[in-house]
């Protein structure tokens, strides 16, 4: 049985949910495809989500369809078609992942404030928004004690965005070290630069340093663009 889309707080969910219908899918099946939990596909589609780049590319390779198709970017390119008229150069087709150079991701990680992180809490694995800063060469953050970066492990975090009115989006991966910022003053220093947001409120009083040994990111074009 095909259940049913609820309401809708974004045009992104309403068009997840009717192209699934047209399909006669139900969200488990859609959620196996698309190597999500059916339940981050329930959110995605009744709320005003944010999915990151990778997830949003496997929900619409699980709906054989685009990501333009999905955010309603008009323009887009599908593959094998061809650019608008009076394009006089070459056009990327949308969807099309380029890679960004290290120097450009750190541009992109620098002039942002809202990441992802992978943490170690007590019901296993999870990721979560953190409020961060670039601060030299070292990403700085802060979460609650439940829910901790592997300190001796490698430690991966994301940083991402979608810009639906510029039709691109962009995505960096970042894998590095962690570790506790105990120093009194510094992190007087620390939570002035960083302040409040509604994530970081409730417990999250320990700061987590991550000294970045390895970064990658993709950019993606949802619209046409000329080389």
């Amino acid at each position: 049985m095909i259940d049913q889309a609820g309401d809708h707080s974004s045009d992104l969910g309403r068009r997840v949910a009717l192209r699934r219908r047209e399909l006669g899918l139900s969200r488990a099946t859609v959620a196996d495809r698309a190597g999500v939990a059916e339940e981050y596909l329930r959110y995605l589609e009744e709320h005003a989500a944010s999915p990151t780049i990778g997830s949003l590319t496997r929900v619409a390779q699980a709906l054989d369809t685009t990501i333009a198709d999905l955010t309603g970017t008009r323009g887009a390119v599908t593959p094998g078609g061809t650019a608008g008229p009076g394009a006089r150069s070459t056009v990327r087709q949308a969807g099309e992942l380029v890679d960004l150079d290290p120097e450009e991701c750190r541009r992109l990680v620098a002039h942002h404030a809202v990441g992802r992180a992978a943490v170690a809490t007590p019901e296993g694995p999870a990721i979560i928004p953190v409020n961060y800063r670039l601060v030299g060469s070292e990403i700085v953050f802060r979460t609650a004690p439940d829910a901790e970066p592997p300190y001796a492990e490698e430690v991966a975090f994301e940083v991402d965005h979608i810009d639906e009115a510029q039709g691109a989006g962009w995505s960096v991966q970042i894998i590095g070290r962690a570790s506790r910022v105990t120093e009194p003053r510094e992190i007087e220093a620390l939570a002035g630069r960083i302040g409040d947001v509604p994530w970081t409120k409730g417990g999250r009083e320990h700061w987590v340093r991550l000294r970045p040994t390895r970064m990658s990111g993709h950019r993606i074009h949802l619209t046409p663009f000329k080389d």
